[in-house]
């Protein structure tokens, strides 16, 4: 059975910084494209950032360098270090794992940034 975990979530003030996890069980992890999205109150979910089987990675336009995203395929994993919070930042964030026709999700951690 596939299982996605995130972890990490919390409430931060503004500026301050928080890492996400998310684990992965139940795949071939090294050979998934992985991501994380998030879905803020009232709005749609929207890409925060992407990793490739490759470690090739791509960000949104809106955070604009203030997080990081990152693998580690021996312990099956994803990383979001998120610097520089602000208030718009509140959401769920939810983990994605992506590989052919296969595409599993992660139940998400809640982030909420205070002003």
């Amino acid at each position: 059975q596939v299982q996605l975990v995130e972890s990490g979530g919390g409430l931060v003030q503004a500026g301050g910084s928080l890492r996400l996890s998310c684990t992965a069980t139940g795949i071939i992890f090294s050979t998934y494209h992985m991501g994380w999205y998030r879905q803020a109150p009232g709005k749609q979910r929207e890409l925060v950032a992407t990793i490739t089987n490759a470690g090739i990675t791509n960000y949104a336009e809106f955070l604009k360098g203030r997080f990081t995203i990152s693998r580690d395929n021996v312990k099956g994993a994803i990383y979001l270090q998120m610097n520089s919070l602000k208030p718009e930042d509140t959401a769920v964030y939810s983990c994605n794992a992506a590989w052919s026709f296969r595409q599993y999700w992660g139940k998400g951690t809640l982030v909420t940034v205070s002003s």
